[in-house]
């Protein structure tokens, strides 16, 4: 059991629901309809039933355990039942016994609703997902998912830890530097005039100590 007892909630919900009069592409519903089995709300992490003080941003973490029926899912069909739950949502995907946990930055602000890039684990026996619920409050629990799941990629060097949204940003920015310098490489490679070589080269140099410092 991942969650205490007093957290479960178990209650089937029919996929249809979240493709049936709504707005919705049909390659979306496709992947509703063809990827998924069942999906259940299986817990309601609560300050209440979790005994812990509320969070500022953080009501509620519900836990959506989706049954699939091949290891595929569209990263689309969670974030649509992410923007139609006004809560924060831990994922947990099940296929042949194993499982991945999945999760989002969302935030919530005046009803409305972001979902930022998922994180997510590798397939591992369900007792074995990094979902601890750590912190004092709501707020915290959510962040500690968030950087449980997300693992190395929210550990962009820095032993001095951001806020979480700092931490998300940061991560990206040092993603997008790497796509530029591996770009850069494969110019300079194929470029065989001198002087266009060198204006590469030191572009190049510029970029690694931006990332140096990230």
């Amino acid at each position: 059991m991942l969650f205490p007892e007093k957290t479960e909630f178990k209650k089937r919900i029919p996929k249809q629901k979240f493709y049936t009069n709504m707005e919705i592409t049909s390659s979306l519903k496709k992947a509703f309809v063809e990827q998924i089995k069942i999906i259940y709300w299986q817990n309601k992490l609560t300050s209440t039933t979790l005994n812990i003080d509320k969070g500022k941003s953080v009501l509620e973490i519900e836990v959506i355990e989706i049954k699939l029926n091949s290891k595929n899912l569209d990263e689309m069909v969670l974030s649509k039942i992410d923007k139609c739950i006004p809560y924060h949502i831990l994922f947990l995907l099940e296929y042949e016994g194993m499982y991945q946990a999945f999760i989002s930055y969302k935030e919530i602000e005046n009803e409305k609703i972001k979902v930022n890039k998922y994180y997510h684990t590798q397939w591992l026996e369900k007792e074995n997902l990094p979902c601890k619920i750590e912190g004092l409050n709501m707020d915290s629990v959510y962040e500690n998912f968030v950087r449980q799941i997300a693992g190395a990629e929210l550990n962009v060097g820095s032993e001095e830890k951001k806020n979480l949204k700092e931490d998300i940003e940061q991560a990206e920015e040092k993603k997008q530097l790497e796509k530029q310098i591996s770009a850069l490489q494969a110019k300079i490679r194929k470029t065989k005039q001198f002087n266009r070589k060198v204006e590469l080269n030191n572009e190049l140099k510029r970029l690694r100590k931006i990332i140096c410092k990230i």
